[in-house]
């Protein structure tokens, strides 16, 4: 049995220095050994300085506020207001659309925050719980998006991409439900949470040494801030090794002299040159007429905030309309970088294994939001 194992060891070793090798060895050819270390290394440097610390203050923000919220009865409120519109849209309780409208402000890892919270948690069932990286995904940086969208003289189109980013949503969050059922049936009855009396009277103790009103709200956004604090220094590994990995994947030589010089964000173009194979799928599909579009959707994998930087140059060279923004909005919103988040989001729940089946869903969900905005733009056209 040992000298099985051992083989099998071996093999797996063999197999895993034959793909890395493969890989980095694709890359470095184009790029230069050189060239390609140090931008691995920029790459993951600037991510950390410029995103995950980003990340880690909305974090720490939106931490707070949910705790303020959780603490002075807003969660209840929400709960009970909106269970009609949540239960038959996303099967989540009603208390799920605070972490919709928190992540829709700031970024994904904002429900995980959000989830961490006993007094939030205890409303769902453990399959429900997983699905929230899904849905507080598709609504990440939702703000930012239609704003920016708007920005570029685009005012229904983003409207029409948050309808698409809803649908898409639904069809993540839902399926990722699914998925969790199929591979563990019994999460259907376990719940997420379980406020102990230990919980009730510590809460009880909070409240009667909070003697006034500010008291209570200044140590509720302490508390929260220090709860995201450890969910942002949670993220690092999977945003920098997998973020670093997709813009390598992603983005060409420097733009301006065209060649590589070992600067962040530069790469091999191989996704885009993938993406361009069904460009024919992609205009039937979602109306998106021109190749270069295609490299919205791939950026959007790894960071949709890098995605939102090529617009500009799309809208100078004419390489977009009112239906690719539409499609953008939608594909942008929902998507949002979860090929970087994903993997942190379940790892910090606990349940890191789901992790393939939540890209999958979340996969599906997205390319059903651009699917949805298409149409639904093309109704608006044939409207006015």
């Amino acid at each position: 049995m040992k000298t099985q194992n051992k083989k099998h060891a071996y093999r797996s070793g063999i197999i895993c220095l034959v793909v890395i090798m493969a890989i980095f060895g694709g890359i470095s050819i184009k790029m230069g050994i050189s060239n390609m270390l140090n931008t691995i290394m920029h790459t993951a440097h600037d991510l950390l300085l410029n995103t995950v610390f980003f990340l880690m203050g909305v974090c720490v923000i939106s931490g707070a506020i949910s705790k303020l919220f959780v603490n002075f009865g807003v969660v209840d409120l929400l709960e009970r207001v909106l269970r009609p519109l949540m239960k038959p849209l996303f099967n989540l309780p009603g208390v799920a659309s605070l972490g919709a409208v928190m992540t829709f402000l700031s970024d994904n890892p904002v429900i995980i925050t959000l989830s961490k919270d006993k007094q939030f948690s205890q409303y769902f069932k453990k399959y429900q719980y997983i699905s929230l990286t899904n849905f507080g995904t598709a609504f990440g940086m939702g703000l930012i998006v239609i704003f920016y969208m708007m920005g570029q003289g685009y005012l229904a189109e983003p409207l029409i991409g948050l309808l698409g980013a809803i649908c898409g949503c639904i069809v993540s969050t839902r399926l990722m439900q699914r998925f969790v059922l199929k591979a563990y049936p019994q999460y259907k009855e376990e719940d997420a949470a379980v406020i102990t009396e230990e919980d009730i009277e510590k809460a009880e103790q909070e409240k009667r040494d909070d003697k006034t009103i500010f008291v209570r709200a200044l140590n509720s956004m302490l508390d929260g801030g220090r709860m995201g604090v450890d969910v942002g220094l949670t993220i690092i590994p999977g945003v920098l090794v997998i973020s670093t990995i997709v813009m390598v994947l992603t983005f060409g030589p420097n733009a301006e002299s065209g060649l590589y010089t070992g600067a962040a964000y530069e790469g091999v173009e191989l996704l885009p040159a993938l993406a361009a194979q069904a460009d024919g799928f992609f205009n039937m599909v979602f109306g998106l007429n021109d190749p270069h579009q295609l490299a919205f959707p791939i950026t959007a994998l790894g960071a949709v905030g890098a995605a939102l930087g090529l617009v500009p140059n799309f809208a100078a060279q004419g390489w977009i309309d009112g239906n690719a923004i539409a499609v953008f909005t939608a594909i942008g919103m929902c998507w949002s970088g979860y090929l970087s988040t994903h993997t942190a989001m379940l790892d910090t729940l606990g349940f890191r294994s789901l992790t393939s089946k939540a890209i999958l869903a979340h996969t599906i969900g997205g390319l059903c939001a651009a699917l949805t905005a298409h149409w639904f733009y093309l109704i608006y056209a044939w409207i006015i």
